[in-house]
């Protein structure tokens, strides 16, 4: 149950731009885009859409309906509800957050390191080894502390003076900044064929249990799911809060957010003549052909990166906060400690755990297969059948402060029965692929 001393947003649109916050991140700005250019374009977007629709909601209303009834942080919330044999599940979410906040901070870092540079300097006309320059060693270390020090200095002040404060502001800037960079890429001459391979229609594509896996991936990267976020922000929830209503605001918000960063992304590329300069990584076409084309743009460049970089860093911002809390949060109800110590003691044990993938890109690639293929695919999986099979009467606990829903039956079926099997059918083919990378990583470490 709860304490009298447990925190609480103080509005529902305080708590619906952190929830939006925690999902709009890196993988909007970046990863989306790619993957649906890459897996079928139009087709992939639609796909990823049913993902959501039929997987991601069903999955991200069940762990606001946990986080809501049960007013505890993830290990505590579950135990309240199935008793301690649930327990380790909690703690898989807290090590999700733990792990995959040590590598996001490295990228995130990389943001705030272009940003810096489009005020002070401009973009090199040699982006690529400039990337190859600051993707690693002491350089992107420093960046990593300097975006965790931020990051662990919003969580320190609190849900209402820290994560509610900060969303409040920086969720609408990041809206206007992506929509305003849309707009100015549609004038851009020969930005046609950027949407054109953004948006072209290959169903083909989709029959690859690979696209598949990327399209379940990214709904959970995206949505932050099977790592406690959700669950945690909804902890502090009020027993009157809509949450079917936000839980669509919430999932709308992250794949607008996904879709327009495409529109921006592609027909700079293309009007500068740069798609051949798209690697088959989405950091290279992120960290790389980006700034280039930012370089080549003269001053408006440099105007138009600052704002691109900074609104990457803030996605990035929001979605690290997110992760933080899962951790802090548990800390403080399972450990006692006090809000401005868990943030610290957590956050700089995670900072430290970054410190290799600071230094590598190929551990930060595999930390990154990791968590998304094997944490978040399989939290989702466990969590839906907890909600589903074990939790009782989850549908009076979803429809308490709603009136008049109806599809509450399908929420409940969807749980028990599509995402356990779809989550099954992709964790099949992920787990050998990622057992595959991390062998492919120690062999290469030990040579």
């Amino acid at each position: 149950m709860a304490t009298a001393a447990r925190e609480h947003w103080s509005s529902r649109t305080g708590f619906v731009l952190a929830a939006v916050g925690s999902a709009v991140g890196l993988g909007n700005m970046w990863r989306f885009s790619y993957l649906a250019a890459e897996n079928g374009g139009a087709a992939f977007v639609v796909f990823y859409l049913l993902v959501t629709l039929c997987v991601g909601i069903p999955v991200l209303l069940a762990e606001l309906v946990v986080g809501r009834g049960s007013q505890q942080s993830p290990i505590r919330a579950l135990a309240h509800y199935g008793g301690p044999a649930w327990k380790p599940l909690g703690f898989a979410f807290v090590a999700a957050g733990f792990l995959i906040l040590s590598y996001y901070g490295v990228i995130a870092g990389w943001t705030l390191r272009y940003a810096f540079e489009a005020v002070v300097g401009g973009f090199p006309a040699d982006v690529a080894n400039r990337f190859g320059e600051v993707a690693t060693g002491w350089d992107a270390f420093g960046y990593h502390v300097l975006f965790m020090g931020i990051t662990i200095g919003i969580v320190a002040g609190g849900v209402k003076g820290g994560i509610e404060r900060t969303s409040l502001v920086m969720m609408p800037a990041l809206f206007v900044i992506v929509v305003g960079l849309a707009i100015w890429a549609a004038t851009l001459p020969g930005a046609r064929p950027g949407y054109t391979y953004y948006l072209s229609t290959d169903f083909s594509k989709l029959f690859h249990w690979s696209v598949i896996k990327d399209a379940a991936g990214q709904a959970f990267f995206s949505l932050s799911l099977g790592m406690g976020a959700m669950l945690t922000f909804a902890s502090y929830l009020s027993r009157d809060e809509h949450l079917p209503a936000s839980t669509l605001v919430i999932a709308g918000a992250d794949a607008a957010v996904a879709f327009v960063a495409g529109l921006v992304v592609f027909p700079l590329i293309f009007a500068l003549g740069l798609q051949d300069r798209v690697s088959a990584s989405t950091v290279g076409a992120l960290f790389i052909t980006l700034p280039q084309a930012f370089a080549e743009m003269g001053g408006v460049g440099r105007i138009v990166g600052l704002l691109f970089f900074v609104t990457l860093a803030v996605g990035a911002l929001t979605s690290a906060i997110s992760l933080l809390e899962v951790v802090v949060a548990s800390a403080m109800d399972g450990l006692g400690w006090s809000r401005h110590r868990a943030a610290w003691l957590a956050g700089a044990a995670i900072t430290l755990l970054g410190a290799p993938s600071a230094w590598n890109t190929e551990v930060l690639g595999v930390i990154d297969q990791v968590a998304n293929n094997l944490f978040l695919l399989g939290g989702g999986l466990a969590l839906s059948i907890f909600v589903g099979w074990v939790m009782h009467d989850p549908v009076a606990e979803a429809a308490d402060g709603t009136e008049g829903i109806q599809w509450f039956p399908v929420w409940q079926w969807l749980l028990r029965v599509v995402v356990p099997i779809f989550l099954v059918l992709v964790l099949w083919f992920a787990i050998p692929e990622t057992w595959t990378a991390v062998k492919g990583l120690f062999s290469q470490l030990s040579r």
